[in-house]
């Protein structure tokens, strides 16, 4: 079951209205029914594995707060904690990177004439990234002594489970979301007026720009090698909306879900393309999940504490986790480390920058600025090639024909309106892209999220804003 689903559409006012016709004793039961309903709808299996992680995390961190408590115990809660992540990292890899690690290996063995092995018929389980590492992220959080460890199991699955950002994110912290599910949330028609907003501007993001422009993308890359320079370049363009548009929306709206029960869940996207440089990009696009691979793996390794040196190599290995993350193939390994060595490349500019100018200001500040949000938009655009490419060596390609094949376009081929969708829809799709740009600039100035100062607007002018969004 998906947001922009005919299923979607009937379930969510159900588990609304009785959420809110149900008593405050019986509501965390009903979305916690209801959130097993939403997620075992892809496969009735999924559930067993959704269950068997929230219960090896909760007993971990019951474990661990126990094990601390008495202090002669430290090597147990340290047991304790690992036990956690070993079997929650050891489901992930069976289900996500298994057969990732088999063909490797079936190259090395290759190279020495070995025996193959033959790969598995997994199922990649619909979330599964997203809330195991929630789940991580909370034992962390008990070890640590950030938050005391939650005796009330029930209340607890539903912390992990939660349907808005289960399958999608954002990844929420422990110490944000479990307390308010010990709140009483009243029906609050301002509240639910702004999370309709929020669910609406998501579903724009992905119905009017993401599927639309999917359609050529999918055309471009598939047939990559027939395709021009100038062709490439525009397919890579619109993907880097399509993706941004595909992951934004699914945060937005479980945002909006959230905030109409009286939940706040944590943004997830700030105006990604309006980001001066990588390290800024990275404080943008999936807030989330960049935010906790900083907390509980650069950090815990020393993030920049001990020497330039240490610090490129914690940003190297987190990028490749962040790479690894996203996928079990080599160009997602591929895509990380990109990040990772622009990062290192960042660095060493900025100390050369301060070495030259030291604090001096250098001027043209405005144009500075734009050609800095300019050249990091081409740079991940560049990146967003090995993300969407099914191999390294395509993204190479690609990247090679970018630079090289300039032999016309496709437009001026009469191309551009027989790859699957009608003009009609393209140029909504195209003028999606420039409601995006002008709603994210208008954003970006206001230091607040579309549908916060939407929702603030003058009645005729909000209004005249849903019926467009709508409409389109």
């Amino acid at each position: 079951m998906i947001f922009n689903s005919v299923s979607y559409l009937l379930f969510f006012p159900i588990v609304t209205i009785l959420y809110f016709a149900f008593p405050k004793k019986l509501r965390n039961a009903w979305l916690l029914i209801a959130s097993y309903f939403f997620y075992m709808n892809w496969n009735a299996a999924y559930g067993l594995l959704l269950f068997g992680s929230t219960m090896i995390t909760y007993l971990c961190s019951l474990l661990v707060e126990w094990a601390k408590e008495k202090k002669q115990s430290v090597r147990l809660a340290k047991a304790a904690m690992a036990a956690s992540f070993l079997l929650n990292l050891g489901l992930l890899f069976y289900f996500k990177y298994l057969n990732f690690a088999i063909v490797n290996l079936n190259r090395i063995s290759s190279l020495f004439h070995g025996r193959q092995i033959s790969a598995f018929d997994i199922l990649l389980p619909v979330g599964i990234s997203f809330y195991i590492f929630q789940a991580l992220g909370y034992t962390m959080d008990v070890y640590r002594g950030k938050i005391k460890a939650c005796r009330n199991f029930f209340r607890y699955a539903l912390f992990v489970s939660f349907f808005p950002q289960l399958v999608a994110g954002p990844i929420e912290r422990s110490d944000n979301l479990l307390p308010q599910f010990e709140e009483e949330h009243t029906f609050d028609t301002d509240r639910i007026r702004e999370g309709l907003l929020w669910m609406l501007w998501g579903l724009f993001l992905k119905i009017v720009i993401a599927d639309n422009l999917s359609v050529y993308i999918t055309e471009i890359y598939d047939n990559y090698l027939a395709y021009t320079g100038a062709e490439i370049v525009f397919a890579t363009v619109l993907f880097a909306f399509q993706i941004y548009c595909d992951f934004a929306s699914y945060s937005m709206i479980a945002v909006g879900v959230g905030r109409l029960f009286g939940f706040e869940l944590v943004q997830n996207f700030k105006q990604p393309y309006f980001a001066r440089n990588l390290t800024d990009f990275w404080r943008r696009w999936h807030i989330s999940l960049s935010s906790w691979l900083r907390d509980y793996i650069y950090i815990p390794l020393g993030g920049g504490r001990n020497g330039l040196a240490v610090r490129q190599r914690n940003i190297l290995l987190v990028f490749l986790i962040s790479g690894l993350w996203h996928g079990g193939a080599p160009q997602f390994l591929a895509w990380g480390l990109l990040y990772g060595a622009g990062q290192v490349v960042q660095d060493f500019y900025k100390k050369a920058k301060q070495a030259v100018f030291g604090e001096a200001k250098i001027g043209l500040e405005k144009l500075r600025h734009m050609l800095s949000v300019l050249l990091t938009f081409f740079t991940v655009m560049c990146f967003w090639i090995f993300f969407r490419s099914e191999s390294v060596s395509m993204a190479v390609i690609c990247l090679k024909n970018m630079f090289t094949r300039w032999n016309g376009f496709l437009y001026w081929r009469q191309f551009l309106f027989t790859m699957g969708l009608e003009k009609t829809q393209f140029f909504i799709a195209v003028a999606g892209i420039a409601v995006l740009l002008g709603i994210d600039l208008i954003s970006e100035k206001k230091k607040q999220e579309p549908a916060v100062w939407i929702y603030r607007m003058p009645l005729p002018v909000r209004w005249a804003i849903c019926l467009f969004l709508i409409g389109a």
